[in-house]
């Protein structure tokens, strides 16, 4: 299908012309004024919100985003008015080993290679931003115009590629002139607490007033210094203004995609902005939304941070799973991923049932399974994955939309439909959480690693026990925790697939994402900067004479 023109999409869904900020004739911003003006946006929606998560990610791939999108075409061609919420790429992955996130085959965002690169120059200014609060953060510094610890500063630089020599640098070198020095280092754009606070907003005035409260380090009394300390905060909410009105683009088949905000699903909460997924509420009859990784990370911080902080509640929760990446849990290598083995799909499993169960009993959950078809699955493997979840009473649909787009997401989108009749009356007021704002930030991360990764203990390194007891000394104990770790595993160690129990989790590192709205635990080796592999997708990209892209996957 040949992809609409964006201002006949918007009409479509009822955007008027004078609601569009124009990026050529594929993309384009809405704006928030519009938005706040639809009484489905001001109030609680009534369209149902559908969150798609998926299995402990694997080598082999599950196809997350890109089920999304078949899921929204293929309810589409069932005569639903679906609209998707999904976030902006990194360039970090896209030029490093993942590549892009846009879809593949017939499920497929467009413009996919502007997404994939500038888009609308979202991240450019997130990063902007953040680069002009380090900047103040070293002004004040340098002219001792507030008090300020340099070994206490929270706020690092910004840059949207993976780049590990700048984890660790010295800055302020050159005498009186370079400023003071000290030690600083970078992080990846979307790694940073302006993208998490940026996602967190649902308008101008909540952004500003989050953006205040940001700590960017301690005094040399030990009190928190915030952006409003600076007096930063007009000049960092004006770089962002333009930047908080969400995205319009769509699929191959015309579906409409609000694709907004791109913040880490380990570091921070892995999700599409509020405002995104608030929009897609307000102008489909479905909304479509995704959280990063596996359930354990993406839908627990869905739950935990954004629901918590919104009262946005999925009616739905879809979880993504191929039959190679439950051989894949279940011990079989990946060359071998290719032949029949029920019983590495048998065992695989595990970590399939363990996520499906914590959706069901921790957060309240009504859960449909994708499985995400392949052409050398085989009737045996398919049926072990059906029996297993028809034991906790969820339907299975397979999935072609790769090969096929929405018409072979059909049976996943009725199967979607079913799903929310049955829900009915049923569908939650308010969200099933984790933990209660009342517990201390110690139980809050104990019940996370207890009920959702099934581990036994949290331990903390000496220093990051004392800044729990200094962030709830100072008030700040009724925030939740989002916990960085691998996303490859329930617990700290990629290698333990499938579903460990009894395990421990380590933490090593406290930050305060005071903007964002919730404390950040640091577990095992998670870094803020990526590293680029040995050959990293950007070898593989070219332009021709006539400047299209290729390579970029």
């Amino acid at each position: 299908m040949t992809p609409l023109p964006i201002s006949d999409l918007a009409a479509g869904y009822g955007i008027p012309d004078r609601a569009l900020l124009r990026y050529g004739h594929d993309k384009a911003k809405i704006a928030l004024d519009y938005l706040e003006g639809l009484p489905e946006y001001r109030e609680r929606p009534s369209a149902p919100l559908v969150l798609v998560t998926a299995i402990s990610p694997t080598p082999a791939g599950e196809g997350k985003t890109t089920t999304s999108i078949g899921l929204a075409d293929g309810l589409r061609r069932l005569g639903r008015r679906p609209v998707l919420a999904l976030r902006e790429p990194s360039m970090g992955p896209v030029f490093g080993i993942k590549g892009g996130a846009t879809g593949g085959g017939k499920a497929q965002l467009t413009p996919a290679q502007d997404i994939n690169l500038h888009f609308t120059g979202d991240f450019a200014a997130i990063a902007e931003a953040n680069n002009l609060l380090a900047a103040m953060v070293d002004n004040a510094l340098h002219f001792t115009t507030v008090d300020l610890d340099p070994r206490s500063f929270s706020i690092r630089r910004t840059v949207d590629v993976n780049d590990r020599a700048l984890r660790e640098i010295v800055v302020g070198l050159g005498g009186r002139t370079g400023g003071v020095p000290r030690e600083s280092g970078f992080d990846i754009t979307a790694a940073s607490q302006i993208m998490a606070t940026f996602c967190m907003a649902s308008s101008l005035a909540d952004l500003r007033d989050r953006l205040a409260r940001i700590v960017v380090g301690r005094s040399s009394q030990g009190e928190p210094v915030t952006v409003d300390d600076l007096e930063a905060t007009g000049a960092l909410t004006a770089v962002l203004r333009d930047a908080l009105a969400p995205n319009l683009v769509q699929t191959l088949e015309g579906t409409p995609a609000v694709v907004h905000g791109g913040p880490f699903a380990n570091i921070a909460h892995g999700c599409n902005s509020v405002i995104a997924t608030r929009a897609a509420l307000a102008l489909g009859d479905i909304a479509i939304t995704e959280a990063g990784f596996g359930a354990d990370l993406g839908a627990e911080k869905f739950f935990d941070l954004v629901s918590r902080q919104t009262g946005l509640t999925p009616a739905l929760t879809v979880v993504v799973a191929t039959v190679r990446a439950l051989k894949y849990h279940g011990g079989v290598e990946l060359a071998a991923l290719e032949g029949e083995n029920v019983e590495a799909v048998r065992a695989g499993v595990a970590n399939l049932r363990q996520h499906v169960r914590n959706l069901q009993e921790v957060y309240g959950q009504h859960v449909v399974v994708a499985l995400n078809q392949f052409a050398a699955d085989t009737p045996a493997e398919i049926e072990e994955v059906r029996a297993a979840m028809a034991r906790l009473g969820v339907t299975v649909a397979l999935s072609q939309h790769y090969s096929d787009g929405g018409a072979g997401a059909q049976p996943l989108a009725r199967a979607v439909i079913s799903a929310l009749e049955d829900a009915g009356t049923t569908r939650p007021e308010k969200p099933r959480l984790c933990y209660e704002d009342e517990l201390p930030l110690v139980e809050k991360a104990l019940a996370v690693v207890q009920r959702v990764y099934h581990g036994a203990t949290v331990s903390f390194t000496a220093a990051a026990r004392r800044e729990l007891l200094r962030l709830e000394s100072e008030g700040r104990g009724h925030l939740p925790v989002c916990i960085a770790k691998t996303q490859y595993s329930f617990s700290t160690d990629p290698a333990a697939l499938g579903a460990p129990e009894g395990f421990d989790v380590p933490i090593r590192e406290v930050r305060l994402s005071a903007g964002a709205g919730f404390v950040v635990l640091i577990s095992g080796s998670v870094m803020t900067m990526p590293g680029l592999p040995r050959r990293p997708s950007a070898c593989d990209i070219t332009v021709d004479d006539g400047g299209r892209i290729h390579g970029m996957h």
